[in-house]
Formats: structure tokens, C-alpha cells, sequence
């Protein structure tokens, strides 16, 4: 290690290594499989970029953001190191001094997009330069259910073993499945040597807020640092704009930054985020993996992230310096129904959608914590700790109570009514509105009904929420968001175990809520229905609305046909869209497939004439071997029974000319058929 260390002086200009970073070089540069995960800030580039100084060959580094390895070859390049880098966005001479610096043996490091891997030439390429390690950063990114999948890096494996070569992949956010996951489609299972140096950043202030008029907490939080550089992420498009917008009338330097922009524009904010001190940027997280400034005071959360593993990672874009960073993340329930709703309304397999439903109720729990938010942070990670100091948590003690009472009765209502309902009809159970469909299921007989009614709606809905962040209920995904108690909750139901809470989140807050589509109960059958559109659409590549608009789907929800006639009474819903898409949604809404009728009812559906084929259809069956069940088994085929419900004839003669029916069948049904047309 002593050539390393005169390296890491003489190039790098530093005395010594951080904690942690000596052995992962060393494993690197000694062509071990390596897995490295460390905290944001904790020196990964380091380790991949001083091994590739220590020997013959070429590193290449997978990287995923343009941005990103363009900070880093030109990092590289001021410390007198030859890196290059090929992406979409050189220009034709960045392109050629690249190539001239490969074929001279000069150059050290080849940075590449994951993308690249797809050309065929990338591969003799790697061949031809003398390849010596693969370096992967934010090998996250390999997980196809994280938050942020690229699928190009499923190449990466292929990669390694074509070339022959180790492979050095970092991250700085990966708990235990994703960990599995890296180790599976990087190193095809075989273990690499793993380093886990820890997720603990002490320089960051953690701190939540329940949302209470959002956007003066973020303005006034950005006072309170005015002059200091910062991100604000939010949750759509449009709210980075006016909320940037809204900065800069406050008189902040401020610019928005998403993935709807051209990629010049794109490129502009990032190059002054970089050079310009006391910037801020309003983003989606589009502004992600190539953030490099390393003194971001601090990042703020206008909605809330889509998982810990989200917060972590962008939280992690401040204070990479080491100096003091705060954050602040605001959450309310509409930043849940979103989340809830982007869970359900993916194309995940019904198991990977309840991993995303813990995963934001670990969040919640953190947002609801009831002690110091870093020991909850690192838990999830596998670590324990000590109280911080560092937090809003330690800085103020929160607002608690003994919660035990409501979380049973919670809970009670939640078993009595069959793990089948979301929390807005376990509100109603509980503080005794006897609503229209809690009277049609017989749920204001329950005993739980009305047990509740010493606290608000907006009081229950705040404690659903902290029991889902104390994951003691969760949605599920097969059953539309329906809530299921999960064993964590069987000691409190039973009295064998209590639970704390906390009060100050439960206030209602003040000032405008956004108005949801459906309501809380229907909103994810919505999601579910919006899903299978979004399938048939991808299928017949066609836009979504063309298979049915957003308000036949609303109505859908909120009505929810049980059979093809009732579906042929939504609006929006026509005999070809009922033909071609009718049992598809049907089964979404039942839960089970839909029983495919006969051709000639299926065109009936919604018609009273489709009644009429029903009824006749159980006359027949009731005459099928005669008044006395013992005579020769008759009945009349469906394209029959659709011509006497159409035609509905008034006389024997009538209904024996039709076309089907003949003396015998009239002799065995006619007076049955006569009182089904006419008495009925």
C-alpha cells in the first residue's frame, strides 16, 4: 500500500486515507470482486480511481449520468491524470482526442454510459485497449425495482465475464435485497469481498414536517439560509417551476430543473449549480446521481420521497464536504395517496408492489418516528446508534400519547370487516357514519361502530398513518388498498403489548387540500384500473385514453360493475369497448375472471332485452327434462333465446316460427317463455 498512499499524496493531494476507503483500494487494486457500499461524501470515486493508476490497462467506469463523468474526467484531468470519457454528448473532437488518447496508451480511465454496452463495437473496443477492471458507480441501478433502474446495467455482467476481468461496483444506497440483487446480476451470484462501511452522515440535520400551506415552509426554510446553496425536490414537473418561480420573487437565485426540459437547458442549470455559489435548484429527481458540488448546505423535500432509499440518496447531496448540511422533508396525506397510487398503478408483479408498500411505510415510520430520526434511519439500514443530537427529534421532543386504545379498536375494525377495506371505510366503522356502503355490507352492526367517535376524521386518518408507518397494517396490492394486519400488530390486539404515539402530528393542518379524483376508499381500484389500461394501451400502442378516458375509469371506481350489463351502464363504455375491454376490467374490479358469456348475450349487455335472455335462460333450464324432471332432455341454444328476447313474441305460433324453436321445443316451453315476455 505504500505506492497507494505516495499516490494518493502526490496525485490527489491528500495525507491519508478516510476511514474505510484503505481496504477497499487495496481489494481493487489486488483484481479482487469487490462490492463497496458507503456513505455519500465517504471517498467511492477514490477507490476505483487510484487502483487504475497502480498498474498497466485500462479502468473502465459505468457510470450513470452524462453530468457525472464529465465532473469527474475533468477533476481527473486537473490532477494530471488521463481520463476520458464517451457519451451522446462529446463533440465530434472530445470523440477523437478520446480514440487518440486509447490508441497512445495514454489514458488510464474510460468512463461510458450503460447505454453504450447495447453497441456492438463497445465490445471489441474494451478488448482491443487492454481492459484491466470494470468500476461500476451507482450499482443501485441494477435492481429493476429500485428507484433508480437502468436497464443497461443488466448488460454489465455479460460484460465482465466476456472481458475476463474483476469488477469493482459502489453504491451508496443498498439494503439487504438490493445488496442480493447487485451480487446476482454483477457477479452471478458468487460473492464478491463486500464492504459495508456504514450509512451514518453526523454533519446532516434530519428533520419532517407535516405539511401545513407547503410552500411558505419552503420559502421560509430557503430564508433562513438565504445565501446558501440548495436543492428542493418535488414531486411533479410543474411544481418546480412555480415553486422556483415563487423563490425568486422572494428574491432568491433560483431556477427549476426537470426532465421535460431540452437537454441544453438541462445542461445550463447544471453547469451553474456548479459555478455559482447560493443557487438553488427546484427539481425532480431527474437533478440525481451527477450532483458532485461538494458544499450543498442544504436539501429540502417538498413532497415526500418514494422510499428511505430515495430520501438517503438525496439527502446525500449535501454537505459531501463534511461540513455542517440540514434537511427538511414536508409529507401529508395526499403525498401518500401519490405513492400509493405510483405503487399500484406499476406494472410490478403483485409481490414486488407490497415490498414498495413496506418500503413507504418504513418511510412513514421515519416521518412519524417518536424518537431520534437517525437511530430509525440506520436501523433500516441495519445499523444501530446512539441518539444523534442532530435531529429535529432530539432538538425538541415530540408531542406523545398512549395510543394503545385507538390502535386496537383500529385494528378490531380492521379484522371485524375482513382485511377487506381501506382506511376511509374504517373511519367511517369507526366514528359511526352510517354511509351507504357501510349500511349495504352490514358494518353498522359490528361492534366496532361507532367506537371511535370521540375523535375526528382527520384524527383516525393520522392514526392509520402512524400505525402504517409502525407497519402494523399494510395495503394490499391484490385487494385494491385494502389494509391487512401484519403480525407486528397481533401482540397490541391481543393486550399483550402497548404502543406509543405521536400527538402533534395528528393536528389537522391548515389551509388548502388538494381534491382527489375519487375517494380515499375508491382511489386504488382507480390505480388498479389505470394499470390495466395502461397494459392494453402498451399492447395496442395506442395513447391510454383511447381504451377508455379518465372519467369512465372514475366512474368505474366508484360504481363498480359486477357483471357486463352493469359495466355497459358506465359511461363511456360503448358495445365495442364493452366487447373488447368489458371482462379485462370486469376481472380488475371482481378480483376473479369474468365467465365468458355466449356471443349473443355478450351483444345484449346493458339492454333490457339482456334481461330477458337471462330469464329465459332459467326457464329452461328449470323445463330442461319436463314439468316432472323425468322427460327427454331439451333446451334451446343462446342465438335462439337472443331472438325471442329481441323479437318478443305474444303467441305460441309467434314464438314457434322463430327460427330454433319448432312444434317440440313450443310444446315443452312456449306457456313458460309466453310469462317471462309478458307476465314478468
Amino acid at each position: 500500500m505504500q505506492r497507494a498512499e505516495e499516490i494518493l499524496s502526490s496525485v490527489f493531494g491528500f495525507s491519508g486515507f478516510r476511514p474505510g476507503q484503505a481496504e477497499i483500494v487495496e481489494a481493487v487494486a489486488a483484481g479482487r470482486n469487490t462490492l463497496a457500499i458507503m456513505p455519500t461524501g465517504g471517498g467511492k470515486s477514490l477507490c476505483y480511481q487510484l487502483p487504475a493508476l497502480l498498474g498497466d490497462g485500462v479502468t473502465v467506469v459505468i457510470s450513470p449520468l452524462i453530468a457525472l463523468m464529465r465532473d469527474q474526467v475533468r477533476a481527473l484531468r486537473e490532477t494530471g491524470v488521463e481520463a476520458g470519457a464517451l457519451t451522446s454528448g462529446n463533440t465530434e473532437a472530445e470523440t477523437e482526442e478520446v480514440f487518440a488518447a486509447l490508441d497512445d496508451g495514454r489514458l488510464k480511465l474510460l468512463y461510458m454510459a450503460p447505454e453504450r454496452l447495447a453497441s456492438g463495437g463497445t465490445l471489441p473496443l474494451l478488448r482491443r485497449i487492454g481492459t484491466r477492471l470494470i468500476a461500476v458507480d451507482e450499482a443501485h441501478c441494477v435492481s429493476q425495482w429500485g428507484h433508480d433502474f437502468r436497464p443497461d446495467y443488466l448488460r454489465i455482467g455479460e460484460l465482465r465475464r466476456a472481458l475476463g476481468v474483476p469488477l469493482a461496483a459502489f453504491t451508496a444506497t443498498a439494503d439487504e435485497e438490493t445488496r442480493a440483487e447487485i451480487v446476482t446480476r454483477l457477479f452471478d451470484g458468487t460473492s464478491p469481498e463486500t464492504f459495508l462501511r456504514g450509512f451514518d452522515r453526523p454533519n446532516i440535520h434530519l428533520a419532517f414536517a407535516v405539511k401545513n400551506q407547503p410552500r411558505r415552509q419552503i420559502l421560509d426554510f430557503a430564508a433562513a439560509r438565504r445565501g446558501q446553496s440548495g436543492i428542493v425536490y418535488c414531486g411533479t414537473r410543474a411544481k418546480t417551476e412555480t415553486l422556483a418561480q415563487a423563490l425568486r420573487e422572494a428574491g432568491h437565485v433560483a431556477c427549476h430543473y426537470h426532465g421535460g426540459m431540452e437537454p441544453d437547458d438541462r445542461r445550463e442549470v447544471e453547469a451553474r449549480f456548479q459555478r455559482e455559489d447560493g443557487l438553488i435548484v427546484v427539481a425532480t429527481v431527474a437533478f440525481g446521481m451527477g450532483i458532485d458540488k461538494p458544499d450543498i448546505r442544504w436539501v429540502a423535500h417538498a413532497d415526500l420521497p418514494k422510499s428511505i432509499e430515495a430520501y438517503y440518496q438525496e439527502i446525500g447531496r449535501a454537505g459531501r464536504d463534511g461540513a455542517p448540511a440540514e434537511t427538511l422533508t414536508l409529507y401529508g396525506p395526499d403525498d401518500i395517496r401519490l405513492r400509493r397510487a405510483q405503487i399500484d398503478e406499476g406494472l410490478a408483479p403483485p409481490e414486488r408492489k407490497a415490498a414498495d408498500h413496506a418500503r413507504l411505510n418504513a418511510l412513514l415510520g421515519l416521518a412519524e418516528a417518536t424518537c431520534c430520526r437517525r437511530r430509525r434511519l440506520l436501523s433500516y439500514f441495519g445499523e444501530e446508534a446512539e441518539p444523534c443530537g442532530a435531529c429535529d427529534l432530539c432538538d425538541s421532543p415530540p408531542d406523545l400519547f398512549d395510543g394503545t386504545e385507538a390502535v386496537r379498536k383500529a385494528l378490531s375494525a380492521v379484522l371485524r370487516s375482513g382485511e377487506s377495506f381501506g382506511a376511509g371505510h374504517l373511519i367511517d366503522i369507526l366514528t359511526g357514519q352510517a354511509t351507504d356502503k357501510v349500511r349495504e355490507r352490514g358494518h353498522d352492526a359490528l361492534p366496532t361502530f361507532g367506537v371511535g367517535r370521540d375523535r375526528g376524521k382527520a384524527e383516525w386518518q393520522a392514526i392509520f398513518r402512524q400505525m402504517l408507518g409502525h407497519d402494523l397494517v399494510r395495503p394490499d396490492p391484490e385487494r385494491h388498498g385494502a389494509l391487512r394486519m401484519t403480525d407486528a400488530a397481533r401482540p397490541i390486539l391481543r393486550g399483550e403489548a402497548g404502543i406509543t404515539l405521536r400527538r402533534d402530528t395528528i393536528r389537522a393542518p391548515s389551509g388548502p387540500v388538494a381534491r382527489a379524483l375519487v375517494s380515499e376508499e375508491d382511489a386504488p381500484l382507480l390505480s388498479a384500473l389505470k394499470a390495466k389500461r395502461r397494459a392494453l394501451a402498451e399492447v395496442a400502442r395506442v395513447p391510454a385514453y383511447v381504451i377508455f378516458p379518465d372519467r369512465t375509469l372514475i366512474e368505474m371506481a366508484e360504481r363498480r360493475p359486477e357483471t357486463l350489463d352493469a359495466m355497459a351502464r358506465i359511461s363511456g363504455v360503448g358495445a365495442k369497448k364493452l366487447e373488447s375491454y368489458g371482462r379485462a376490467f370486469l376481472e380488475v374490479i371482481t378480483g376473479a375472471p369474468d365467465a365468458a358469456p355466449h356471443p349473443a348475450r355478450r351483444r345484449m349487455a346493458g339492454r333490457a332485452e339482456g334481461g330477458v335472455f337471462d330469464r329465459l335462460m332459467m326457464a329452461q333450464q328449470d323445463l330442461s327434462r319436463g314439468t316432472d324432471g323425468t322427460g327427454k332432455f331439451l333446451t334451446c341454444n343462446p342465438a335462439t333465446l337472443a331472438r325471442i328476447a329481441e323479437s318478443r313474441p305474444r303467441t305460441r305460433d309467434e314464438l314457434e316460427r322463430i327460427g330454433g324453436m319448432g312444434a317440440q321445443k313450443a310444446d315443452r316451453f312456449a306457456e313458460a317463455f309466453l310469462a317471462v315476455l309478458w307476465d314478468g
